[in-house]
């Protein structure tokens, strides 16, 4: 499966943006899917998960409440719906599918697409 992000810009501490992943091949569907993001000079950390079929979300603890991950097999795509944020989410968000939404980690995930930065301005 083939993944490209989109959706990245500048906004203001407190807005929103979302981001979609668009993914080729039939299946898609079959895919548990993630959002990861690396801000300069760290490393790249989970942010978000979804399960093949949608019914169950896993999120990292610095977004819960304000992010909303979503999915539309139909379309191929996966959502990261981000509110009121913050400066420190700056960074560029990657989309990723496996197999273990419930894992938080990295190697978890066996196709990874080109990031999308994202950059929250005070």
């Amino acid at each position: 499966v083939q993944l490209q992000a989109y959706g990245g810009g500048l906004v203001q501490a407190g807005g929103y943006l979302r981001l979609r992943c668009a993914a080729s091949g039939r299946t898609f569907s079959t895919y548990d899917m993630g959002w990861f993001r690396q801000a300069p000079g760290k490393e790249r950390e989970f942010v978000a998960a979804i399960s093949w079929s949608g019914a169950s979300t896993y999120y990292a603890d610095s977004v819960k409440g304000r992010f909303t991950i979503s999915r539309d097999n139909a379309k191929n795509t996966v959502y990261l719906q981000m509110n009121s944020l913050k400066t420190e989410d700056t960074a560029v968000y990657y989309c990723a599918a496996g197999n273990s939404w419930y894992n938080p980690s990295l190697n978890a995930y066996g196709y990874w697409g080109q990031g999308t930065l994202v950059t929250v301005s005070s």
